[in-house]
């Protein structure tokens, strides 16, 4: 039995750890914060994604089409909330239906069932809903990722590991073949470390002499839900077609399985890794962010963009106009602000997004350096190959 400690407790980190202790090793989970899943995990949309936009051939792609299944699979065997809702990703004008069919020859090379509908079929999706052609995706679907990490932290502890919150790891090395680490509360040894730290991943990775490939940039996505009597607007999932001007998806409506039906996000720099407001403002995180120069490079690239990201986050109306370019009929008085997440990305040097996930071995570790969207789609099968990456990093 070999002893493993994992960091982190949103939704890979505890796939990770209950994948091990149900193979039998020793397992304790290290969590900075008083409870699971904190911040990426406990601050999305709870969409699980079908694998529809990634490279075919990619670590994303083969995960999420994988991850799609075996998480709802996971769901419907331990009874937490899951509806494989299909979604429907909308052209609103001529100029967009080249990228729609650009996505839909994607969909095919990555095995995501997805077919284009013209705009009558749409609506009978999705009544409210502007578009001259759509992509209906039928393997796309939600759930509630605190339940599943509930789930998974319960397998951890009936298979002998522990959790233990308020415990935040602060350095470790590789010596005499074992992980010495040290946190807040003094010194641990174990055969094998796994890193899952999400928006502290490569200062995790630096504190344990590893030279991450790529740093953090936080990035905020600020959410609204649609008021009561605007909520029967939106059906399912209605995404519009991705920009190729800007790395994120923009703008959606999501549904949730408690029925409510989330708007956004946008995508703003924040100003802090925690930084769920923008009054959140952390000093060191912001001069590293700033020392950094892939952020320069990726302003350069992306600046007027980032600008009008800016800009959406400090009006309603023009948030709500991006919307109504999918639904017309949401109006800004409709909006409802919601807790915002901070998405951790990976940053190379020269300026580029990580765009797949990244996870960097060394002896007797395994760090996850970059795991975003669909990170808690694909956990179950990001697990399994962790595990062969600490089997390989403890020999």
């Amino acid at each position: 039995m070999s002893h493993v400690i994992v960091v982190g407790s949103g939704v890979v980190g505890l796939a990770v750890a209950a994948r091990l202790a149900r193979r039998g090793d020793r397992v304790t989970v290290l969590e900075k914060e008083a409870g699971l899943a904190q911040h990426q995990t406990g601050h999305n949309s709870g969409v699980m994604h079908s694998g529809l936009y990634y490279p075919p051939g990619s670590a994303k792609a083969r995960m999420s089409v994988a991850g799609q299944a075996s998480m709802t699979a996971f769901a419907r065997r331990h009874g937490i909330p899951v509806d494989v809702c299909g979604k429907l990703v909308v052209a609103v004008d001529s100029e967009e239906v080249p990228r729609l069919r650009a996505l839909a020859d994607r969909a095919a090379a990555n095995g995501v069932p997805a077919r284009l509908i013209d705009a009558g079929e749409a609506r009978e999706y999705e009544p409210h809903v502007r578009c001259v052609l759509a992509l209906r995706v039928e393997s796309t679907g939600i759930t509630d990722y605190r339940a599943v990490c509930r789930v998974l932290a319960d397998q951890v502890r009936e298979a002998g590991g522990e959790i233990l919150f308020d415990h935040a790891m602060t350095a470790a090395r590789t010596r005499a073949g074992e992980v010495q680490l040290l946190t807040e509360h003094g010194g641990l040894r174990a055969d094998a470390l796994v890193a899952c730290g999400g928006l502290h991943s490569d200062r995790l990775a630096a504190a344990s002499g590893v030279e991450p490939e790529a740093r953090i940039v936080p990035f905020r996505g600020e959410y609204f839900e649609l008021a009561e009597d605007a909520a029967a607007l939106v059906r399912g999932l209605v995404y519009p077609v991705p920009d190729p001007r800007f790395p994120f998806l923009g703008v959606h409506l999501t549904t949730t399985v408690d029925g409510r039906v989330h708007a956004g996000p946008n995508a703003v720099l924040a100003l802090a890794r925690e930084g769920y407001r923008w009054r959140d403002v952390d000093l060191r995180d912001l001069a590293e962010i700033l020392a950094w120069p892939g952020i320069w490079r990726l302003g350069a690239r992306y600046g007027a963009t980032g600008a009008q990201e800016v800009a959406r986050s400090a009006s309603h109306r023009l948030f709500a106009r991006s919307l109504a370019r999918l639904v017309p009929e949401i109006r800004p008085e409709h909006l409802v602000p919601a807790p915002a997440g901070v998405r951790a990305q990976a940053l190379r040097r020269d300026g580029l997004l990580v765009d797949d996930f990244l996870i960097q071995s060394v002896p007797r570790q395994v760090h996850v350096l970059n795991a975003p969207s669909p990170a808690a789609t694909a956990a179950l099968e990001i697990a399994r190959r962790i595990e062969s990456e600490v089997d390989r990093a403890a020999r």
